[in-house]
């Protein structure tokens, strides 16, 4: 009996110490997930395009699709890369951070230049739309598309996540770039198949509802959504200059490159400095926030120039010629 009772409490303890790993394995996946609020936040906004213009009926098969590619990008080809880099070149973090942020730069000036009117934005190679004419075809084209673009984002997210691991065990890393994955893209996606469904719960409560509230809350539904659409799209935007900016202040840092850095910690203490007592965190944090973000859109506007004449037409190249010759 009393051999029962020690078996008993050292199951209780096994119990109570992978209780504990499972605890630290989400928190360190919370506050790793949230350093990536850039990108995240960019691939809600960005993915509702994809199933633009397909029947309701095919719109949450789309997005399960894209779903299943988001978690394969990210759990058999990111997490391996992202161990390696951590446990072999950790060196290269920082500059791959760096290389991701002047992307979300790039990316995010890029849309505040076409909302402007000085850039065209990102347009599919010649003819695709005149080639593609079977709904599936367009289906399977649109998903592959998405699963693309959620792959540079995915890097950037797992790359963010994982310089704000703390130094921990190969499993540890593993575990929570795991659940960091995991969370993120259900988190989005799920995000995604509430907003690109509203529109049609909205239409289906104007149309059905047995109350004159749910009829008129319906109609706000559907009118909202194409304000909220753009909305988001202004949040990633902004978020995606903000963090792209933050990515490459620090990197510099690490780098040996400080000035930057001190520069817009101290104006940032200096602006919170007028604020209310009570409101200087927050008044610093917005401010570095904004400096951050100005920096990330002056640096990419310059690289606008670059990403359109020379990565733009390389990546077609290399991504597009199959459907061109299809």
């Amino acid at each position: 009996m009393s051999g029962l009772l020690a078996l008993l409490d050292d199951v209780a303890a096994i119990a109570k110490v992978a209780a504990a790993s499972v605890d630290d394995v989400i928190g360190q996946a919370a506050k790793a997930g949230s350093k990536a609020a850039g990108a995240v936040i960019d691939d809600a906004a960005v993915t509702p395009k994809y199933v633009q213009g397909f029947a309701p009926s095919r719109e949450l098969p789309i997005i399960w699709r894209i779903t299943k590619g988001s978690l394969r990008n990210k759990l058999l080809f990111l997490l391996p890369a992202g161990l390696l880099l951590s446990n072999f070149a950790p060196w290269a973090i920082a500059p791959l951070l760096m290389l991701g942020g002047a992307y979300l730069c790039f990316e995010g000036a890029e849309k505040v230049a076409h909302a402007l009117g000085l850039a065209g934005g990102h347009e599919d190679y010649p003819g695709a739309k005149a080639k593609i004419q079977d709904p599936a075809h367009l289906e399977e084209q649109k998903a592959k598309g998405a699963i693309k673009t959620d792959f540079i984002l995915s890097a950037e997210i797992m790359t963010i996540a994982l310089s704000a691991i703390p130094a921990s065990s190969f499993w540890m890393e593993a575990a929570t770039l795991a659940a960091v994955a995991v969370m993120i893209t259900v988190a989005v996606y799920g995000a995604v198949a509430l907003i690109v469904k509203m529109d049609d719960l909205g239409l289906l409560m104007a149309n059905r509802g047995r109350f004159g509230v749910t009829r008129t809350l319906g109609r706000g539904l559907v009118q909202a959504m194409p304000g909220f659409l753009k909305l988001l799209m202004i949040i990633g935007t902004a978020a995606m200059l903000w963090v792209g900016g933050s990515i490459i202040i620090h990197g510099m840092e690490q780098l040996g490159f400080a000035m930057p850095a001190h520069l817009i910690h101290d104006a940032a203490v200096w602006i919170a400095h007028y604020l209310p007592e009570g409101m200087h965190g927050a008044g610093e944090w917005v401010a570095t926030a904004a400096m951050d973000g100005i920096l990330g859109l002056a640096l990419g506007l310059l690289l606008i120039p670059v990403g359109e004449k020379v990565i733009t037409p390389i990546w077609r190249a290399v991504f597009h010629r199959k459907a061109v010759e299809a």
